[in-house]
């Protein structure tokens, strides 16, 4: 009996040390939610803006140029690590680490199981020899307008082709269809 009484405190404490991180998670979770809501629809305001005035080839400079400004200027806001990843890089900073190529296969294994992939997103806690760190990763599909830049590479414009030589000379960020994820919107924060 005399153990039980003393293991019992020990096992309240445990889980209400568990406590806190989940609900940090949590919050952080959904700061991460809203800042990718955010950042995901100033970027395709641009981009629609930016195909209206001069086509697809006009919308790499978006993705080159202002995409990292305004990922810049959300974890400005939010003291976020914000990148965009893809095994298929276009941009060599896009590189994906083991994490990000972990989320990016679990996100696409729930894809194949039914779920939609605007929704897919995912988050975790993990240990680091720096201490503990949030990562978030939302997943990246291709929507038909994407294909103009994205799609198979025998079919994209003339123009499209030399804008992304020129901008790209190692793009491998071609070949996709509608409604595969392209990659993730990576978000990071130590805890």
């Amino acid at each position: 009996m005399k153990k039980f009484a003393l293991a019992l405190p020990l096992l309240l404490l445990a889980g209400c040390a568990a406590t806190p991180n989940a609900e940090k998670q949590a919050a952080l979770t959904d700061s991460a939610r809203q800042t990718a809501a955010g950042l995901l629809q100033t970027l395709g305001g641009e981009l629609k803006a930016a195909m209206a005035a001069g086509g697809p080839a006009a919308a790499i400079g978006v993705c080159k140029e202002r995409a990292p400004k305004i990922a810049a200027e959300a974890a400005q806001k939010t003291g976020f690590s914000i990148k965009r990843a893809s095994p298929k890089n276009r941009n060599p900073k896009a590189v994906p680490d083991a994490w990000e190529t972990a989320a990016q296969a679990s996100l696409e294994a729930r894809m194949a199981a039914g779920e939609k992939p605007e929704t897919l997103d995912m988050s975790a806690v993990v240990d680091t020899p720096e201490g503990k760190l949030f990562r978030y990763a939302k997943a990246l599909p291709t929507q038909a307008v994407c294909l103009n830049c994205h799609g198979d590479p025998d079919k994209l414009s003339p123009e499209v082709q030399a804008k992304l030589a020129t901008e790209y000379p190692n793009d491998k960020a071609v070949g996709y269809s509608t409604g595969m994820i392209r990659g993730v919107l990576s978000m990071k924060k130590a805890m």
